[in-house]
C-alpha cells in the first residue's frame, strides 16, 4: 500500500491542535519537526536529545507530517483539514503559514522515515522520555524512564506545554495523591504521576483516539493497574475530590472549567494548568482568582506558560 504524507507548514503555538485534526481525519502517523528542540535553552541542566541533526528540521515555523492511505476520497480529506486549519484562527491561534501539501511515499518509506526524529530526551530532574523502540538505561540515580510511541496521537512528549506541566508535577504532588488529567491526549502527565507516586488517576480525553493512545501507553509503562483511562468532557459528572488536577490544554478551555476544577479539588488541593499561550495568561489568571484558585507559582518556557494554582 502506497501513503501520502499530508505536511502542514505552522507554528509551533499551532502544533497540538493542528496534529489533533490530523489524527481526527484518520492519520496513520505524525511527525512534528521543530528547530526550537535543536536550540532549546532549558531551565534545568537535563534536556540532553541525542543523534538529530539540524538537517531534518525546517529553518522556521514548523513542520507537521502525516500519513494517510492512498485512496479515492483523499482529496476530499486533504480539503476538509485544509478548512479546519484555517478554522483554528477563529480560537486566536496563530498558524503561521498554514500551507498544506501534500506527497505520495511507499509503505516501508512511511514505516520508518519518522522513527529518527525521536530520541531520548531527558525533561525534567526524575523523568526522561524514550520511545518504545530505543533500548534506554538510567544514566543517574532516580531516574524514571516513560516509554511512549509517538505514532499513536498528540506528539511525543518534549512540546514545552508538557515540559512544565512534568516539571510543576515534579515539584508539587505528594505520594498517595490522587490525580485527575484532564485532556490527557497520550496519557504522559498521568504516567509522570504514577511513576513519581500518585496513587490513583483518572486520565480523561474527549477524544476516542486519546484514549486509546493513553490506554496503551499505560499499559506499556506499567502503571495501568493506577490509572483508570476514560472518555470524558472536561471534568463533566465528575464529583470525587482530589489533590491535584492537572490539564494540558488551550487557554480557552481552561477558563471554561475552572469553577469545576475548584469543586473536585480538596481544600489545599493543587491545579496545575500548561498549554497557554503567553498572550492568555491573564486571562487564565483571571479565571483562576474568580473561582477562588490562588495562583502560587508562573512559570515560562518559550512563548509558553504553566499556572499553579491552589483551592483556598
Amino acid at each position: 500500500m502506497n501513503w501520502s504524507e499530508v505536511s502542514i507548514h505552522t507554528t509551533a503555538e499551532a502544533v497540538e491542535a493542528v496534529s489533533s485534526i490530523l489524527y481526527e481525519a484518520g492519520a496513520g502517523g505524525v511527525v512534528i519537526e521543530d528547530p526550537e528542540i535543536l536550540s532549546r535553552e532549558w531551565s534545568t541542566p537535563f534536556g540532553e536529545i541525542y543523534h538529530l541533526s539540524p538537517d531534518d528540521f525546517p529553518t522556521d515555523g514548523v513542520i507537521v507530517k502525516a500519513y494517510f492511505p492512498v485512496n479515492s476520497y483523499l482529496g476530499e480529506t486533504v480539503e476538509e483539514i485544509k478548512t479546519q486549519v484555517n478554522e483554528l484562527l477563529t480560537f486566536g491561534l496563530d498558524v503561521g503559514k498554514g500551507i498544506v501539501t501534500m506527497t505520495e511515499v511507499h509503505e516501508d518509506d512511511w514505516a520508518s522515515a519518522w522513527k529518527k526524529y525521536y530520541k531520548p530526551v531527558a525533561i525534567s530532574e526524575h523523568i526522561t522520555i524514550t520511545p518504545i523502540w530505543e533500548e534506554y538505561k538510567p544514566k543517574r540515580e532516580g531516574e524514571l524512564i516513560i516509554e511512549m510511541d509517538p505514532g499513536m496521537a498528540f506528539g511525543t512528549g518534549t512540546h514545552p506545554t508538557t515540559v512544565l506541566c512534568i516539571r510543576a508535577i515534579e515539584r508539587y504532588l505528594k505520594k498517595g495523591d490522587r490525580v485527575y488529567d484532564v485532556g490527557t491526549g497520550t496519557g504522559i502527565l498521568s504516567i509522570a504521576a504514577a511513576k513519581l507516586g500518585a496513587s490513583s488517576l483518572t486520565a480523561m480525553d474527549l477524544d476516542e483516539i486519546a484514549v486509546r493512545s493513553a490506554q496503551e501507553n499505560c499499559s506499556i509503562n506499567k502503571v495501568a493497574d493506577k490509572v483508570l483511562v476514560k472518555q470524558n468532557n472536561l471534568l463533566d459528572g465528575i464529583n470525587e475530590k482530589v489533590e491535584v488536577v492537572v490539564a494540558n490544554i488551550l487557554a480557552e478551555v481552561i477558563i471554561r472549567f475552572t469553577d469545576d476544577v475548584h469543586r473536585v479539588l480538596l481544600p489545599g488541593g493543587t491545579f496545575i494548568a500548561s498549554g497557554i499561550i503567553g498572550a492568555r495568561e491573564n486571562d487564565v489568571k483571571e479565571a483562576l482568582a474568580a473561582s477562588n484558585l490562588e495562583v502560587i507559582e508562573t512559570v515560562y518556557m518559550e512563548d509558553w506558560v504553566a499556572i499553579i494554582a491552589k483551592k483556598r
